[in-house]
């Protein structure tokens, strides 16, 4: 992974086989089940533990599994009918398909009630697709699209949503984004929709409100996710810091490991790391037991995570000094992928919402 980890950022890479090695070892959809190719293990294999190592040495490419794990395997295993899981999670489960969760719109990002595209039915159980996502993780490459459509009228909100599942064909139009970090393998982009045609059997789970519902689930299972990908990220940038501060000597006195400021940053970086992980895997243990307390949690380890993970990249690039700033070093690099972690899956901004209304209302009813 490190070589080509390198190379998909400096060349904006797709490594196509190196997603399909992840799926033949299991990793790239651990919450899978074997009989649709996956090993099928819990929240916390898969969208901590496997995310989290992946992202300590591929921010990026722990950043595609969360979202396929999270995002499109939770929804079809939930919501899809036995044609669409038997037929297309073993192909997204095996890497052989590139899967792509379609949502946020150059409207509105946070406002997922307030999405435009529309889908409108027509004869013979069709539906017609029309208009634009934007910042679509690997919808440069896929070849299937989990996209979010509206079905009823724009007053109506959330309760007017309705997911599809889109092929990639000649009605789909992609742009290239170039972002600032997360190169190469995120592969984000906007696409439009002209005029796309499905059926009824491609709709995911129920007309029109269901498709929020599902908006939202999976977000709260991605916000565990996109939090495990802080974590490997930030235990890259401290296994970085601490090899350079064991070797790297200034002004002719013992290495800068027996600074006192250095060693009292490393153990900053260290305790923040372990409280992150804390209340990481605490939500997805939680989600593991059926215990809807996850939702909040989930947000509070979203928010603090990404801000943690932001703040260790700017301390490892600090301390590395000349070399941190090049191009050379992972926390260059983890520094520009580390704040998407502060927009994706909901910003933090949102989290805050989310936490302050669970203070208000208490916890929201969620299918577990």
């Amino acid at each position: 992974m490190v070589p080509v980890a390198r190379r998909m950022d400096l060349e904006d890479y797709y490594p196509r086989d190196l997603i399909k090695d992840l799926g033949k070892q299991g990793f790239l959809t651990p919450s899978a089940p074997p009989e649709y190719g996956g090993p099928g293990i819990d929240l916390r294999g898969g969208s901590a533990v496997v995310v989290e190592e992946l992202s300590r040495y591929s921010p990026t490419l722990g950043f595609i599994t969360e979202i396929v794990n999270d995002n499109i395997v939770y929804a079809l295993l939930r919501y899809g009918n036995n044609r669409q899981r038997e037929e297309i999670l073993p192909k997204v489960a095996s890497g052989e398909w590139v899967a792509s969760y379609a949502l946020t719109e150059p409207c509105c990002g946070s406002d997922a009630a307030a999405i435009e595209t529309r889908a409108e039915k027509r004869g013979g159980g069709e539906w017609i697709i029309n208009g634009r996502k934007i910042w679509i993780t690997q919808g440069a490459y896929a070849d299937i699209y989990l996209l979010f459509a509206r079905t009823g009228p724009r007053e109506a909100r959330h309760r007017a949503i309705t997911a599809f599942l889109v092929r990639r064909n000649d009605c789909v139009e992609v742009s290239r984004l170039e972002m600032m970090g997360m190169r190469g393998g995120a592969g984000e982009a906007e696409i439009k929709f002209n005029d796309c045609v499905v059926s009824d059997d491609d709709v995911l789970g129920n007309v029109n409100e269901g498709g929020f519902r599902i908006a939202m689930v999976t977000l709260d299972l991605a916000r565990i996710g996109i939090s495990a990908v802080a974590l490997g990220l930030s235990q890259g940038v401290l296994d970085e810091a601490l090899e350079w501060a064991k070797t790297r000597t200034a002004f002719g006195k013992p290495p800068l490991i027996d600074w006192e400021w250095i060693q009292f940053q490393l153990a900053d970086i260290k305790a923040r790391l372990e409280i992150g992980r804390t209340v990481t895997y605490k939500a997805a243990w939680l989600y593991d037991n059926k215990d809807p307390s996850f939702v909040l949690y989930a947000s509070i380890a979203k928010l603090y995570t990404a801000q943690m993970a932001v703040d260790i990249a700017r301390d490892g690039v600090q301390i590395l000094g000349g070399f941190g700033y090049s191009k050379e070093s992972f926390s260059e690099r983890a520094y520009r992928d580390a704040k998407v972690l502060e927009i994706a899956e909901g910003t933090n901004e949102i989290q805050k919402m989310v936490i302050h209304k669970i203070l208000m209302r208490g916890l929201p009813e969620v299918e577990l």
